[in-house]
């Protein structure tokens, strides 16, 4: 009986924390017939005050896997931290890397956390030996492989454009002006993103960052 009745008062503690926990973000993941797109949106918010106008929501993790993070930034760095630690372990002793592995292995420590949980949501994108691969990720561990996906306060709408839009032939090239309108989208409604945007593409040459000029260019 004690045991169930920490269990509830836990429950409780953590939905009365959710109920005032208000951050804001827009994630996106698009996978393609030969690679990933992410992006993200750029503020970082606690409640309603604007902490930081230039955030890093992409994480890089290997040369063809990377993290977008939505939630508590101190809880994300934690775990990616950790993901990169292992992956570097994984690539020295001669292990094959796959995407689901790493998607897996945040699953885990997500899941374990559950009574005490870590506030975060994940999108772990990129290609390995089978091919390009999204999976997301809620705080309880819960994974699931997505061909798109967004995450945040911005989700909605970004999800919006993205269902009309996405097609299972897409390249990385065609899907690159969808995937910043849908983060655009997000940011002209969602109060919680906005600064500008971050995009990633992950292919066999790996991981690479666009330019505000190449992003610029895109958009229009």
């Amino acid at each position: 009986m004690l045991y169930f009745s920490a269990f509830e008062e836990e429950t409780t503690r953590l939905k009365d924390s959710l109920k005032k926990l208000h951050t804001g973000t827009t994630t996106v993941g698009v996978s393609c017939t030969d690679g990933v797109v992410l992006a993200t949106d750029r503020r970082v918010t606690s409640g309603i005050y604007i902490a930081h106008k230039r955030g890093r929501k992409i994480v890089k993790l290997d040369d063809r896997i990377a993290v977008t993070i939505a939630g508590l930034v101190a809880d994300a760095q934690m775990i990616t931290d950790y993901l990169r630690a292992q992956l570097r372990i994984m690539k020295y002793s001669g292990q094959k890397i796959s995407v689901k592995a790493i998607a897996t292995l945040a699953s885990n420590i997500l899941f374990n956390g559950r009574l005490s949980p870590f506030i975060v949501q994940f999108i772990v994108a990129g290609i390995d030996e089978e091919g390009a691969h999204i999976y997301a990720l809620d705080w309880f561990g819960t994974l699931t492989r997505e061909k798109y996906i967004a995450t945040g306060s911005g989700s909605p709408y970004a999800l919006g454009v993205l269902e009309s839009g996405y097609r299972p032939d897409l390249t990385v090239e065609e899907a690159l002006p969808m995937v910043l309108k849908a983060v655009k989208a997000a940011m002209s409604r969602d109060p919680g993103s906005g600064e500008g945007v971050d995009v990633v593409v992950i292919t066999k040459e790996g991981v690479r960052e666009l330019s505000d000029q190449e992003i610029s260019k895109l958009m229009g």
